[in-house]
């Protein structure tokens, strides 16, 4: 009987570290597949490495801000799931209005050309270079969203 009670619960716990390898080796696929599109598709205003184009707080000429970087030093991490997820697929200017707010954003929509899955991935990828407090601090934003 006891034998029996350790061979389920060694299958178990086999089970449980063979899912959770699945699910960090899928997170890693995202994040290499997001990396690749983030450079197709974000790196020629956001930075190839994340950092966002220079003076990013302040207004240019045009008055629209710069586009900010994606690292821990921009407000990326700021933000939930949800409200990235809009404001990737309907652009700045769309997403904010949705919001109640009016302003001239330069962040084009790409919901026309991606698809909801390479969002996820571009936002793995971002996330993947976020120390752990800005990842915990976006995890806990998003889920409180949800709510």
């Amino acid at each position: 009987m006891k034998l029996g009670i350790l061979m389920l619960a060694g299958a178990a716990l086999v089970g449980t570290i063979s899912a959770t390898f699945h699910l960090l080796a899928r997170d890693g696929a995202a994040a290499a597949r997001g990396g690749v599109l983030y450079d197709a598709n974000c790196a020629a205003c956001h930075g190839g490495n994340l950092e966002g184009q220079p003076n990013w707080q302040s207004a240019g000429s045009d008055g629209r801000l710069p586009a900010p970087p994606h690292d821990a030093t921009g407000h990326t991490w700021h933000h939930s799931d949800a409200d990235l997820i809009a404001y990737i697929t309907y652009g700045g200017e769309e997403a904010l209005a949705q919001m109640g707010v009016a302003v001239d954003s330069g962040m084009p929509g790409f919901g026309d050309l991606l698809s909801t899955d390479e969002i996820a991935d571009i936002l793995a990828y971002i996330k993947s270079h976020w120390p752990e407090r800005e990842r915990q601090f976006q995890a806990e934003r998003s889920a409180s969203d949800g709510e």
